[in-house]
């Protein structure tokens, strides 16, 4: 049979990641990334970008693990390369401080990361309000250079890139033979999923060059990660609110939560505020389907539903939807073998 034609959907960190790894496990094919935004407009431009998983209780442990530890292997490799710089990844250290103990003091993740340990008296001194924290390092992506790098990596290989609203995967029948829905929040529109919801986070992007560790709270509210030029400040978590305009409210209230954990931000310069929806459901949906209308078939695979922790498992579930192409790939060239007999 003739190369398959593969489309994916959405142009986020999820939809470039996963066009790539389709790319190089299955090089046979053509594949088309089509998406109504590109960076700097998609929901990943808005991301802090660090790999702190966030747990999906719907996902088992060892998978969420394995997703993890894929992206950060991968991620770390380029931050050791001549391009961490173009793709905008460092390694960065810092704490994670907790007001009352957790109850997982060692989380799943503390043997992906570097150097993970509790943090000593001493280090939790600078945190007063805090009675237990994690020092270790891990990775940051900086989210415009690294979606930019995406993209370039993609158009080396030859994939296309257009700049389309698809209102329905059913409409790409005719042109492709695999469609990769890694929509986002669209997918609620798209597919109509009444399980995946927007958790609104709304982060300010600020100069403040002497701010060289990141400095999160347990909650996971209240965040200071800094970037190659910028350091983000966080955040919010409105489940199920759907706007996308800035608040001024809530810009004082993380400025203020950021400066009680990091005093010395109050000196911070040239603030931006960014507003992302974060595509939530009970887990990640990695799904293979086929689709029929009227004896014609269409194989779709389903990439979305990441919640917070997009960029902490991104690579992770790419090379899963990538495998479930090549699961596709291998059903429609069976069919065309029969259909030869």
């Amino acid at each position: 049979m003739a190369a398959p034609k593969v489309a994916v959907v959405g142009a986020g960190v999820i939809g470039l990641s996963t066009a790539l790894c389709i790319v190089e496990t299955c090089p046979s094919c053509s594949v088309t990334v089509l998406s109504d935004q590109f960076s700097p407009n998609t929901t990943s431009d808005a991301a802090a970008g660090i790999l702190i998983p966030h747990t999906s209780p719907g996902t088992p442990i060892h998978v969420q693990k394995q997703w993890f530890k894929e992206t950060f292997t991968y991620l770390l490799a380029i931050s050791n390369s001549a391009e961490a710089s173009e793709a905008g990844i460092h390694l960065i250290s810092g704490w994670q401080v907790f007001k009352n103990t957790p109850k997982e003091e060692i989380p799943f993740w503390s043997d992906v990361v570097l150097g993970f340990r509790s943090m000593s008296e001493a280090e939790l001194q600078k945190f007063p309000q805090h009675r237990f924290g994690q020092a270790f390092t891990t990775l940051k992506c900086d989210c415009p250079p690294y979606l930019l790098w995406l993209e370039k990596r993609l158009k080396a290989t030859g994939v296309q890139m257009y700049t389309r609203k698809v209102a329905d995967l059913w409409e790409l029948h005719s042109e492709y033979n695999i469609v990769v829905n890694c929509a986002g929040i669209g997918a609620h529109q798209l597919v109509g999923d009444e399980k995946l919801f927007p958790v609104r986070g709304q982060v300010l992007k600020v100069h403040a060059p002497w701010v060289k560790n990141f400095i999160r709270d347990g909650d996971g509210l209240t965040y200071i990660y800094p970037g190659i030029h910028r350091v983000t400040l966080g955040g919010t978590r409105e489940k199920k609110n759907w706007s996308l305009s800035p608040d001024p409210s809530t810009t004082k209230d993380i400025f203020d939560r950021c400066c009680s954990l990091e005093p010395s931000l109050c000196g911070a310069q040239d603030v931006t505020v960014k507003v992302g929806l974060r595509p939530s459901r009970w887990c990640v949906r990695l799904q293979r389907e086929v689709w029929s209308q009227g004896g014609v078939k269409l194989s779709v695979v389903h990439n979305y539903g990441h919640g917070a922790g997009g960029f902490s498992i991104h690579r992770g579930t790419a090379k899963e939807a990538a495998r479930l192409v090549g699961e596709c790939i291998a059903g429609l060239q069976g069919s065309s073998s029969r259909a030869k007999l």
